[in-house]
């Protein structure tokens, strides 16, 4: 009896693995932890911020070439003065800040399926790669070769491992070799990946690492950081000044919160990946919202030039009386038509642009006529102006005062032509 239920089991098994090759569909490719690990040894120790970033420019292949061919045109350039001159073109973000670091652009794009295979691990196995991205920091603080000093910042939480950098407006990129600091390598048949030493670069405090000189960057330089309990990449803040112009013109998903990587909205080479080619994986990674598809659809038709239907030879429609500003008849593109309603729109676009080409007369107002207002009789006398009334008295006082005179002038003379003093 168990042998039967046994052999049912197996049966049922096979079954359910075969039904998806039966309808023409295939899993997700995916990377085994051996790759990932291999893909992540020369930058798991790179500073958070930097990191996570790195990551999110590697999801944009074609991008980081344009970038890296913009740096090597501009030698010597590094940093927000960098980062300034590419703030306006229409690069993702993350693809914008690595200009800053030009050893680091330089490395992504002279191993370009390095990092193309890098950008595809973080896109379907995100949780994964931050678990190698500790592990392998934890191998690295057990050999003695990661701990703190002037450069960065080791923080330490209870499974977690974070570099910051020690002064965030002077950032440190160490170059290291991954066979040296992780101990000795755990996967035989996945040797590390390994960069050349970078120019410019002297030995540390421990063996196998190299640092250089500082990058000088702006406060609040970085979007990007991980939370590392949940296993994902975070997008902080969107104001930076190279964030803003991509975030505005672009349906992009940077907004504040989990960062993702929506595969279907971007298309042509720099977006399409050879394992998401077919269309099972493709679908897996594409928004089947139908307002997102419509705009698509949108935007693509107002891209291609639109063709104008030429307007049927229609007779001109009888007026009974003259046009009033009109010099020629109009051609009513209505009478008579039976068509779609966009063909009728078309036809009204037609008319329009008609009624427009031909010129109008401007119309000239009459002038006006002013006719003189007639006043109304008064019912009531009018008053006399108040200056006549005011006449008769000052010739009154003007007597009296007169009068004044005279008895003062005779009062005098009766003492004796003027006043006495004792």
């Amino acid at each position: 009896m168990t042998r039967i239920a046994k052999n049912l089991l197996i049966l049922v098994l096979s079954l359910a693995a075969a039904i998806p090759i039966a309808s023409g569909q295939t899993r997700v490719a995916t990377f085994s932890r051996a790759e990932i690990d291999q893909m992540l040894a020369p930058v798991a120790l790179y500073p958070d911020p930097l990191l996570s970033q790195l990551l999110m420019a590697a999801t944009f292949p074609m991008e980081v070439v344009e970038a890296a061919r913009w740096s090597r045109a501009h030698p010597g350039v590094e940093g927000d003065a960098a980062v300034r001159m590419v703030q306006d073109l229409e690069w993702d973000p993350s693809v914008k800040s690595l200009v800053a670091f030009p050893q680091v652009l330089a490395r992504m794009d002279e191993n370009l399926e390095w990092t193309q295979k890098l950008g595809e691990a973080f896109i379907v196995q995100e949780p994964v790669v931050m678990e190698a991205v500790q592990d392998m920091r934890r191998r690295a603080q057990a050999s003695g070769q990661l701990a703190s000093d002037e450069r960065q910042r080791i923080v330490e939480q209870p499974g977690v491992i974070a570099i910051e950098p020690a002064n965030p407006e002077y950032v440190y990129v160490p170059y290291y070799d991954p066979r040296t600091v992780y101990g000795s390598w755990w996967w035989a048949g996945y040797p590390p990946f390994y960069w050349a030493p970078w120019p410019g670069y002297v030995r540390g405090y421990y063996p196998g690492y190299w640092w250089g000189a500082p990058i000088g960057l702006s406060v609040g330089f970085f979007f990007g950081g991980f939370d590392w309990h949940r296993r994902y990449a975070y997008v902080n803040r969107v104001d930076n000044y190279y964030v803003r112009p991509t975030w505005v013109n672009r349906y992009s998903s940077y907004s504040t919160g989990r960062w993702q990587r929506n595969y279907w909205q971007r298309s042509g080479t720099s977006g399409t990946y050879a394992r998401y080619s077919d269309p099972v994986n493709r679908q897996q990674f594409q928004s089947t919202s139908p307002l997102r598809d419509s705009r698509r659809e949108e935007r693509r038709s107002l891209a291609q030039p639109r063709t104008q239907v030429a307007p049927q030879q229609i007779a001109p429609r009888q007026q009974s009386f003259a046009p009033r500003f009109d010099t020629a008849p109009r051609l009513d593109t209505r009478q008579g038509f039976q068509g779609t309603p966009e063909r009728r729109r078309d036809f009204d676009r037609v008319e329009r642009a008609q009624r427009q080409a031909q010129p109008q007369p401007r119309q000239q107002a009459e002038p006006r006529r002013f006719e003189p207002r007639q006043q109304a009789m008064p019912s009531a006398p009018v008053a006399a102006p108040r200056l006549e009334r005011r006449e008769p008295r000052i010739e009154q006082r003007t007597q009296r005062f007169e009068q004044r005179s005279e008895r003062r002038a005779e009062r005098n003379e009766s003492h004796g032509g003027g006043r006495r003093f004792n």
